[in-house]
């Protein structure tokens, strides 16, 4: 138990002064450091460092102190389409590109409020599982884009914002670049939204248009996501059509570059690998979308090693950062690690710095690349103060002998007791501490079920119960005509 009773969110939630918090240990750039407390004042953290010298040097601040807690920077995911949660438990069990048969038929059925709905929702659970910033790669749904947008603040989350630039066969150019304009002036000083633009696959964007809307993510200092080389009948599809694969081609049109967030990137050879060191591109490891319906896994640990820049992505699967981490590792331990006799592959130091200052590097909100002077992913003077509070009086950490490879194998998020964006309490056990969780969930409920039923989903599989009991039929009868015969 703690020595000293939770101080519950009360004292968290106090915006008439900077908050001087006194934990166990903070989460620093450099590793875990006990005896040191943090200042947070506004949105950013101003002043970190050892206790003694915080609190002697801020002698008007009452400290916080939370015995048996860490600081933690808050993880970012480099990865996540909002709108997509309806359709969540959809996913299971089916083979690749279903994006074609399950989540562009899903968003295309969304108005205004169920887009919002969903997409707080998504936040939501974002922020449970430890996230304060994601990365959504533009949703298909017919509405603006501000429905989005709208639910990621009304949740307190950090977004940057995709808006889709696909025109193969659609728009004229001048509307898809005059509608990417104004989505990067639009957001350009939201304090929690970050513009983005993005193209779905790059067959879906004119050759033109791949090219302009990558220079104007670049002199804007915005990224661009595209799904890069994910799925192998996409890469044979690029083959076919210009005798180049995905990233190849987006090479030749000079798309490649520090602004673009190549997402998946699994299916790499040895040239694309260097393309992307070379070129400074960053890349979204998603290790569970691969487990669950990818035809690889990106290489992320010669993407380490070669200096090549990446962040960790759900991909919208599940919101769960620890989850996250887990699978970055296990899923290079089993596709590398194995082979070669490495027992560490990448240690938890690696995915956790991934998983926060690195991967907001690559989502354009790292030192020295933050969108409009933002900056979060680490516990440091002049960062966005986006934090967790993580209760590590846990049986699964006692005895605690090393905490990072701890929380990447063993952490839980019922651990995160209190999420925090741009110095505000967000979270307080899972729940929101100033608007109604409940009437959300009973809302989508509600939304969802219309939704998913006119939507003109295909799926493959049928749903687990009904498979199981088709089974078990099956091995009924079998045996029926095996004792009859």
């Amino acid at each position: 138990m703690h020595s000293l009773p939770l101080p519950g969110p009360g004292p968290l939630l106090r915006d008439d002064g900077p908050l001087l918090l006194v934990p166990d240990t903070v989460l620093l750039p450099d590793g875990p450091a006990q005896d040191h407390a943090v200042v947070v004042d506004g949105t950013a953290f101003t002043d970190v460092g050892p206790a003694a010298r915080v609190l002697r040097d801020h002698p008007a601040l009452a400290p916080l102190r939370l015995p048996g807690w860490a600081l933690l920077p808050g993880f970012v995911d480099a990865h996540h389409h909002l709108t997509q949660s309806f359709g969540a438990a959809l996913a299971f069990g089916e083979p690749s590109e279903i994006f074609r048969r399950v989540w562009v038929p899903l968003e295309g059925a969304l108005d205004e409020e169920s887009a919002y709905v969903a997409a707080k929702l998504a936040a939501w659970e974002a922020l449970r599982g430890g996230f304060t910033t994601v990365a959504d790669a533009g949703t298909r749904a017919p509405v603006d884009v501000e429905a989005v947008a709208g639910a990621a603040r009304d949740t307190g989350l950090r977004c940057v914002l995709g808006v889709i630039c696909n025109d193969a066969g659609e728009d004229a150019v001048d509307d898809v670049l005059a509608r990417a304009g104004k989505h990067l002036a639009r957001y350009a000083s939201d304090p929690l939204v970050h513009p983005s633009l993005a193209v779905s696959i790059p067959e879906a964007a004119t050759e033109q248009t791949l090219a302009d809307v990558a220079r104007l993510a670049a002199e804007a200092g915005a990224v661009l996501q595209i799904h890069v080389n994910e799925h192998l009948a996409a890469v044979e599809r690029s083959l076919v059509r210009h005798g180049l694969r995905p990233l190849e081609h987006l090479h030749r049109l000079g798309v490649l570059g520090p602004h673009l967030l190549a997402a998946h990137a699994t299916l790499l050879t040895p040239r694309e690998l260097a393309l992307l060191r070379d070129t400074g591109t960053a890349v979204s490891y998603n290790p569970v979308a691969s487990a669950w319906k990818g035809n690889a896994v990106a290489p992320a640990l010669l993407m380490a090693e070669e200096g090549i820049r990446f962040g960790l992505g759900t991909d919208g699967t599940r919101g769960d950062a620890f989850r996250l981490l887990d699978a970055a590792e296990t899923a290079q331990r089993l596709t590398h690690g194995l082979a070669t006799g490495d027992s560490s592959c990448g240690g938890g130091w690696t995915w956790l710095d991934h998983g926060t200052r690195l991967g907001a590097d690559a989502v354009g909100l790292g030192t020295g690349s933050g969108v409009a002077g933002v900056r979060t992913g680490a516990v440091a003077v002049g960062s966005a103060a986006d934090f967790l509070l993580v209760d590590l009086t846990v049986p699964e950490l006692c005895p605690s002998h090393d905490l990072p490879w701890e929380l990447l194998r063993r952490g839980n998020r019922d651990q995160i007791t209190a999420v925090f964006t741009a110095g505000r309490l967000r979270l307080w056990q899972g729940w929101p501490p100033d608007w109604d969780g409940r009437a959300l969930l009973a809302k989508a409920r509600e939304l969802a079920h219309d939704v998913v039923r006119r939507a003109p989903i295909v799926r493959v599989h049928r749903p687990a119960a009904e498979a199981a009991t088709a089974g078990r039929s099956a091995l009924h009868a079998a045996g029926a005509r095996g004792v009859s015969a």
